[in-house]
């Protein structure tokens, strides 16, 4: 009834155009909106050994809300620096933890982790994974998951506002959770991720109304935890990657901080103009930043780092995305690197939405080629 209107926002608006890289990269963080975050007053909550591996559960403030939780890991025998990933988390419908997802810490996952990482990460940690490889993993929470959530009270609202289920991103049962559910049948985490789900749009607002957006203020906050890690003397190099909306935020990242050295985008990648008539609806606020199609399509942005390295993974059984907007992606991210022979790498996967172990494995072997082994 109303697909008219595209035609006249692309006529009258210029949608999409195509701005060099450094320009696009600065007119689009003015857009959205980043903030300029610090990761202030950093605390070692604790530590602990993992076979191989050592850890560290550490806490900071950037300044708003409770204090950001992160893991960090790597070799325990580690000499000298090593290169640096920040590991950052994915959406999936689940914000009760964050970094819990993809990094194990001394306790281990819980039954929900488990369950969501059986179905899109191979059922590993990719994250202590990648620490045993050499790598100085850096895993935090990020606004509104984990330690930076708000409180049940506040993401439930109004009695039964809960329960409505037409909130934006994947469908809650990629977590196991079932719409069906409801009360005492839920754990305290899904009952949390089923209200948050409701309670998204709120928050898209709230940034609006503050003249930023839910993707600069998470941007802010990932450019605050790669700033640290750099700084820290057991790291050299940087860089970072993501699966789906952890994938969004390795674009991001990758776009606004010049110090990141290569980015891996794992099942996040389609154009804007082929999501549109059913896959729009599926995705979380975080995609869809005030303003950004008026400077360039979203890979346009994932690109605009070129010629620095950047691995973006296509999952091409992937429900969220359409196959053709893959494509569009891949084509529209090739121009961006033509000057750049082999500082693009694409990875055709046939696999629904996940990052899996071969993913996983491939990604790795292509972060220590760009940014050094140890």
């Amino acid at each position: 009834m109303f697909s008219e209107l595209a035609g006249i926002a692309a006529a009258q608006l210029g949608l999409y155009p195509v701005l060099p890289g450094p320009e696009l990269r600065a007119a689009a963080r003015d857009a959205i909106g980043v903030l300029g975050l610090a990761a202030a007053d950093v605390r070692v909550e604790r530590t602990w050994t993992d076979g191989d591996l050592h850890g560290e559960e550490l806490s900071w403030s950037v300044g708003f809300g409770p204090r950001t939780r992160a893991y960090l890991l790597k070799p325990h025998d580690a000499d000298g620096p090593l290169p640096g990933v920040v590991a950052l988390h994915c959406h999936a419908g689940m914000k009760h933890v964050g970094k819990e997802k993809i990094a194990d810490g001394p306790e281990g996952p819980s039954a929900e982790v488990r369950r969501l990482r059986d179905g899109i990460y191979g059922g590993r940690a990719f994250a202590n994974a990648l620490a045993r490889r050499g790598f100085v993993v850096l895993a935090h929470d990020v606004f509104v998951w984990g330690s930076r959530r708000f409180p049940l009270e506040t993401a439930e609202g109004p009695p039964g506002e809960a329960l409505r289920g037409d909130a934006p991103d994947a469908p809650l049962s990629q977590t196991g959770a079932s719409l069906s559910q409801a009360g005492a049948s839920l754990s305290e985490a899904d009952r949390y991720d089923l209200a948050a789900r409701a309670h998204e749009h709120v928050v898209a607002k709230h940034c609006a109304v503050l003249g930023t957006s839910f993707a600069g203020v998470v941007a802010g906050e990932d450019l605050a935890a790669a700033a640290y890690l750099r700084s820290r003397p057991d790291v050299g190099a940087v860089g970072c990657a993501g699966l789906s909306g952890g994938g969004l935020r390795a674009a991001l990242l990758g776009a606004f901080d010049a110090d990141v050295r290569a980015v891996v985008v794992a099942a996040m990648a389609s154009s804007y103009r082929d999501m549109l008539n059913g896959h729009v609806e599926r995705h979380t606020w975080m995609l869809w930043p005030p303003g950004l199609p008026r400077l360039g399509d979203y890979p346009d942005l994932m690109a605009a780092r070129a010629p620095e390295p950047l691995m973006v993974q296509y999952a091409m059984r992937d429900e969220l995305f359409p196959e053709a907007g893959m494509r569009r992606a891949h084509a529209l991210i090739t121009e961006r690197y033509r000057d750049a022979p082999g500082a693009y790498e694409a990875v055709f996967a046939d696999v629904p939405h996940s990052f899996d172990v071969p993913m996983q494995e491939r990604a790795f072997d292509w972060l220590a080629a760009h940014l050094g082994r140890p």
